[in-house]
C-alpha cells in the first residue's frame, strides 16, 4: 500500500511537473518495467540511482505561452518520464523538447514580409522550443521557480543556429501555481487548476486535469537571430524580432498557462 507519507508527497508533487522538466538529469535506464508499469521506461531503479524514491510520468497537454505580443498555442504534448528523490529533486530519466508553432510564421515575428520572395511561406515557418537557462526549485514547494529560455528555428535556418528570447545570464523567470497569481498592473489575477487524484490497482496515482499559471514574469529580449544573405552576409534581427514582438517586456504584461497530467508511484512498484 502507498504509505501516509508517501500520498502527501504524492500531491505535493503536482506542484512540480514544469520543474520536473527541468531538473531531470539525462540518465538512460537499463532497467525494465514490469508488467503494468511501461509507461515509467526511462525512470532508474534504485540499482542504478540509490536515492530514487518515485518513479514519475508527466504529460503537458495543453496550454500556451505568451510573451510581449506574441502567444505560443501548446498543441504538441510534452512527456516527461523520471525519477524522484525523497527530498523532491529528480534523478535520471528521458524527456525529448518538442518544437510548438508559432503562429505568423517568421514574417510575423519579424514583419519582414521581402523574406517571401527569398526564401518561401514553407521555410519561414517558425518553432518554438522550450529549454532550461538554471537551477529551478525545490519540487515540493510552490511556487515553481523555473528559469527557461526559448529557442526560435526554421527550416530554412533564415534566424541563425542561436535565436533566442532569454538566455542563462537573463532568463525567463517563471513561478508556476496552481493558486491564483497576483500579477503587477496590467495583468489581472488568473488562477490555476489543481489536478484531481485517482487511484488504481497498481499503486499508481493520477493527478488529472491540472493546470499551472503565471503571468507575473517579465520576458527579455532577443539575442541572436542572424539571417546570413547569400550565404555570406550577416544581418542581425535582434532589433526586428524586439520590436515587432513587443520585447523585451515588462512584469505584468506576460502570460503561461500548462495545463498537465502526472503518474506517479513508489519506484519499488515499478521494477
Amino acid at each position: 500500500m502507498i504509505q501516509s507519507r508517501t500520498l502527501a508527497r504524492l500531491l505535493a508533487v503536482a506542484g512540480a511537473a514544469i520543474a520536473a522538466l527541468a531538473l531531470l538529469v539525462p540518465l538512460a535506464s537499463a532497467a525494465e518495467p514490469k508488467e503494468g508499469y511501461k509507461q515509467f521506461k526511462g525512470c532508474p531503479s534504485k540499482a542504478e540511482v540509490p536515492v530514487v524514491y518515485f518513479c514519475e510520468r508527466v504529460n503537458i497537454t495543453g496550454g500556451h505561452f505568451q510573451m510581449g505580443s506574441k502567444d505560443v498555442p501548446i498543441e504538441k504534448p510534452m512527456s516527461l518520464i523520471g525519477g524522484i528523490t525523497d527530498g523532491g529533486n529528480f534523478v535520471g530519466g528521458t524527456f525529448a523538447p518538442v518544437q510548438q508553432v508559432v503562429p505568423g510564421g517568421v514574417v510575423g515575428l519579424t514583419g519582414l514580409t521581402w523574406l517571401l520572395e527569398f526564401f518561401g511561406v514553407n521555410a519561414l515557418s517558425l518553432y518554438a522550443t522550450t529549454e532550461l537557462a538554471g537551477v529551478p526549485g525545490n519540487a515540493f514547494e510552490e511556487p515553481i521557480a523555473l528559469p527557461v529560455k526559448v529557442h526560435l528555428t526554421t527550416p530554412s535556418g533564415v534566424l541563425g543556429k542561436n535565436c533566442y528570447v532569454g538566455s542563462t545570464s537573463n532568463p525567463i523567470k517563471l513561478n508556476l501555481i496552481v493558486g491564483t497569481t497576483s500579477p503587477p498592473p496590467p495583468n489581472k489575477p488568473i488562477t490555476g487548476v489543481i489536478p484531481t487524484p485517482r487511484f488504481d490497482e497498481l499503486e499508481i496515482i493520477h493527478l488529472e486535469n491540472g493546470e499551472f499559471v503565471d503571468n507575473s514574469f517579465a520576458a527579455p529580449g532577443a539575442s541572436g537571430c542572424v539571417l546570413t544573405l547569400f550565404g555570406f552576409i550577416p544581418i542581425s534581427l535582434n532589433s526586428v524580432v524586439n520590436s515587432q514582438s513587443g520585447l523585451p517586456a515588462p512584469a505584468g504584461t506576460n502570460e503561461t498557462r500548462q495545463k498537465f497530467n502526472i503518474e506517479l508511484t513508489e519506484v519499488e512498484h515499478v521494477f
